[in-house]
């Protein structure tokens, strides 16, 4: 009934402890649980999932786990059903020892939040042990004339059970001499004594058999029994005797081993063999007999081994005092280990994360860490720090935990890897400290386009390239990196004279370099203007436009092109005319050559190659202009054959060559004597010759001029609307304007030569009048043609006052005649300039250089030459004078300049009926 009573007295104490811990739980937010020991393996703790107000599934989607630093894990997880269960049978007294209250604390973390919630179980004892002797078999020697009352100490017993569960009282078998009495220490160990109750007679019973039965105080009750033999002892009337009954000592733990802690002295008042006194260990654990060792004769306790604090802090040692017949005393040692400054903080990572983006924003955390010094007080008092020169800090947590935070944005382009270095300082003296490295690597975002080293880029390119050869290299640095750097380049779609930008150049994508898809023609066009994109990988994607002007270099792959004279087309020859009374220097005609190509490859330089009178005539280097060096003999043939070379200044030089036919001769009956008399010539334009003077004798009629001034305006109409502009566009379609006016500075020169020739009838004679070598502004008095009758000048060929050309600088107004201030002008002005060279080729007309006129007009039409030369400028040139006329119109009307469309007289074709 006892037994029953005191087990419901154990369970309702049991209750009440375990709402006294969830009580203190609540009101620290720390979860308490209670379980008994030596419960089985998955045992039901605690609701944990209630607890920590997530659902049981919510623990391994979040990460819920168990961390706890320097031990067997006690305890586990169950995430079906959200409760914690014990990992294995748990045996209070090898966790906890003689620990009254054995607590268990540990941590719960929440992975997803790294958040800890702090744990704690008590562990409940259980009467699972029974109290136990140290021996089982005692002797004990007692002195006949021990008095009574004498106490004889026995051998210490041990329950590792707490509370009512531990060792509650002692029975000693039945007999006459002896009972047994308890010393116990405050939260020590009870030691039982042997108490003599009645003197003894070891005549009368030497020896005495007892029975001592340890028991505890659980339910059911344990026991534990040992045997007692007593020898009783002849007299000896004093007992050692300790100076203390116990001894206190401390010592710090950093102690030599060797070195004495202390020496124990017991005093036995007999003399003899009966004083003799020896030292020794009462029974201990074999632990602490390897850490101390005692000295049997002096008493001193010294180290056998070094000490730790950290493993334990306090020993008791109990020290027995022993003469030569037995007699014995004991004593307590207590020795309490000081801390010693001697172990370094340590750093345990529990959770986190090596990778972080470089997007990520300030607050962010990047890992979870536990610090922990096993010294005590100060000693084991941590502090962590981490450079400050880092984006990073160090939030406390609970119990030791640290996280470690962003406090700024990252740059992966600045700094790729972070070493950050983690040092924990203890505030012992000295302190110590220990370092634990941190490496995070930042990962990249696609935060940077790519970019170009130049903002513009310029590259020259000679014409006439190969096909797909590579012309340029683009580079652009994406300082990202994987995907995020892979850089592809590409061309904006644009129009080049009508045709795609990409049938000229392409890039390659992954290298930048560009390549030309067609041979370029500086003729026809002179620069590309490109628009490249760089675009990385990323996404999204980011790019950078660049702009690139390709400019194509010009090189001497066109040979001059002679105008004038121009190539017979009808196997006929162009004769020009000299008179005989020619002075040195007179103007003979002019070669009128054009090159293609610009800069130094257009500068054009005439040279005389070959002469069939050397010496008779010159050609001026950069005018083409064909002049007589002396004055001509009558020894001198009346034909005269030149070569004239035109070439460039282009590398290599490039040249053309043309030849003409000079006839020496004062007039037209001269001209036809002796052009009968003269050798067929290689050319096949000979075979007109005849021709040619048949129309020139029947030129004084009036029929015939009606019939050149009828022919030659429908030739003009039907040239001027059909071949004449499709040839100028065929000649001149690559050639910008400036090359045939002078627009924009160019150099070039506009000349016009015409000699004036009037006809007249006289006694069926038809008669040429040339001009003298003394020419004025008008050529031909009007005396000298009064009695004909002037027929009226063809006009459909000769220019208006306002078309007349003159120096850049003569242009001022309606009087005289002005250069196109626009393009449709300027095509115009072209096209005229060709027709008149091709006129003067062509021999449908009478005034030209076909068949049966010798080329006579070719001197005496308006001819228009073209030519890039330094510093010329647009002249007009009379032949057969070094004079230079810019505007000449007035002067030889004799009349002042009045308005743009007034009447002008003009020297012309005349002819008397």
């Amino acid at each position: 009934m006892a037994a029953l009573q005191r087990r419901r007295q154990r369970s309702e104490l049991l209750l009440l402890f375990t709402l006294l811990g969830t009580l203190w739980g609540a009101a620290t937010q720390q979860i308490r649980y209670s379980i008994p020991e030596e419960l089985e393996k998955g045992s039901f703790v605690g609701n944990i999932a209630k607890d920590l107000g997530l659902e049981p599934q919510e623990l391994a989607e979040r990460g819920v786990r168990i961390v706890s630093r320097g031990r067997t894990q006690l305890f586990s997880l169950n995430p079906r059903s959200g409760s914690l269960v014990t990992a294995g049978r748990i045996d209070r007294e090898e966790l906890c020892a003689e620990i009254p209250r054995c607590l268990v604390s540990f941590n719960i973390l929440v992975e997803d939040k790294l958040n800890l919630y702090p744990v704690e179980v008590e562990i409940v004892d259980i009467n699972d042990n029974s109290p136990r002797f140290l021996r089982e078999e005692l002797e004990v020697k007692i002195l006949e004339n021990a008095a009574p009352s004498s106490r004889f100490p026995l051998v210490e017993v041990y329950d590792p059970d707490v509370g009512m569960n531990s060792l509650q009282g002692f029975k000693l078998s039945a007999n006459s001499h002896f009972s047994v009495d308890v010393q116990s220490q405050a939260n020590g160990p009870k030691y039982p004594e042997l108490v003599l109750e009645h003197t003894l007679d070891r005549e009368g019973e030497a020896i005495h058999h007892l029975v001592l039965t340890a028991m505890d105080g659980g339910d059911p009750v344990r026991s534990g029994v040992a045997r007692i033999l007593v020898t009783v002892l002849d007299a000896n009337d004093n007992a050692p005797v300790f100076t203390q009954s116990v001894y206190r000592v401390s010592v710090p733990e950093n102690l030599s081993v060797g070195t004495p802690v202390l020496s124990v002295n017991a005093t036995d008042q007999d003399e003899g063999v009966h004083a003799e006194v020896t030292y020794s260990f009462v029974k201990i654990p074999e632990k602490l007999s390897q850490i101390f060792c005692l000295n049997v004769l002096t008493g001193e306790i010294s180290t056998s081994a070094n000490l730790d604090y950290e493993d334990c802090s306090f020993y008791e040692l109990d020290v027995e005092a022993r003469d030569q017949p037995g007699l014995a005393d004991r004593a307590k040692v207590l020795i309490t280990i000081l801390d010693v400054n001697d172990n370094v903080p340590e750093v345990v990572v529990t959770s986190g994360s090596r990778t972080i983006a470089e997007s990520a924003p300030p607050g962010t955390v990047i890992s979870l860490f536990q610090v922990y010094d096993r010294d005590s007080g100060l000693n084991g008092l941590v502090t962590c720090s981490i450079p400050r020169s880092l984006p990073f800090e160090l939030e406390k947590s609970v119990d030791n935990y640290y996280r470690l935070v962003t406090n700024s944005f990252l740059d992966r382009e600045e700094v790729s890897l972070y070493n950050i270095t983690v040092t924990a300082t203890d505030k012992g003296m000295p302190p110590l400290s220990t370092e634990t490295l941190i490496s995070l690597n930042v990962a990249d975002t696609n935060d940077n386009p790519p970019t170009f080293p130049h903002s513009f880029y310029s590259v020259c390119v000679p014409e006439n390239n190969p096909r797909g050869a590579s012309i340029f290299s683009v580079r652009a640095l994406d300082p990202d990196s994987d995907e995020n750097a892979q850089v592809s380049y590409s061309v904006a779609e644009d129009t080049l004279q009508g045709a795609p930008l990409s049938s000229f150049v392409s890039i390659n994508s992954n290298t930048g370099v560009l390549y030309a898809l067609q041979s370029f023609d500086y003729e026809q066009f002179r620069d590309l203007q490109l628009l490249v994109t760089a675009s990385d990988s990323g996404k999204p994607p980011l790019s950078s436009n660049v702009s690139l002007s390709l400019f194509v270099l010009d090189q001497n792959d066109n040979a001059p092109e002679i105008l004038y004279p121009a190539l017979p087309t009808d196997g006929s020859t162009g004769v020009e005319l000299a008179p005989r009374s020619a002075e040195p220097g007179y103007l003979v005609t002019k070669v009128v050559a054009v090159d293609r190509d610009s800069g130094q490859n257009a500068w054009l330089s005439y040279r005389l190659l070959k002469a069939s009178e050397p010496g008779l005539f010159a050609v001026g280097l950069h005018t083409g202009e064909v002049r007589t060096a002396r004055a001509l003999l009558d020894r001198d043939a009346l034909k005269q054959s030149l070569v004239v070379a035109v070439q460039d200044h282009g590398q290599p030089p490039l040249s053309a060559t043309v030849t003409l036919t000079v006839a020496v001769a004062d007039s037209i009956p001269e001209v036809l004597a002796d052009l009968g008399s003269l050798e067929p010539s290689a050319s096949p334009y000979d075979s007109d010759l005849t021709l040619y003077l048949v129309v020139a004798v029947t030129a004084v009629s009036c029929v015939f001029l009606a019939f050149i001034i009828v022919l030659l305006a429908l030739r003009l109409r039907r040239w001027y609307k059909s071949r004449l502009l499709h040839v100028a566009r065929d000649k001149l379609a690559s050639m910008p304007a400036s090359h045939l006016v002078g627009v924009d500075g160019v150099r070039a020169f506009l000349q016009t030569y015409s000699h004036e020739v009037c006809l007249t009838g006289d006694s069926g004679k038809s008669h040429i009048i040339f001009p003298q070598p003394n020419y004025a502004d008008t050529l031909i008095s009007q005396e000298s043609c009064e009695k004909n009758e002037q027929a009226p000048p063809n006009t459909d060929w000769r220019f208006s006052q306002a078309q007349r050309p003159g120096t850049s600088g003569s242009q001022n107004g309606d009087d005289t005649g002005t250069w196109p201030n626009n393009q449709f002008d300027t095509e115009m002005l072209q096209a005229m300039i060709l027709a008149s060279a091709s006129e003067a080729a062509d021999g449908s007309s009478t005034l030209g250089g076909g068949a049966g006129t010798m080329g006579l007009s070719a001197r005496y039409g308006p001819q228009f030459t073209l030519q890039h030369v330094p510093d010329y400028r647009q002249n007009v040139y009379i032949p057969g004078s070094n004079a230079t006329l810019t505007n000449a119109a007035g002067k030889r009307d004799g009349k002042a300049p009045a308005g743009g469309n007034g009447n002008k007289k003009k020297s012309g074709k005349k002819e008397k009926k």
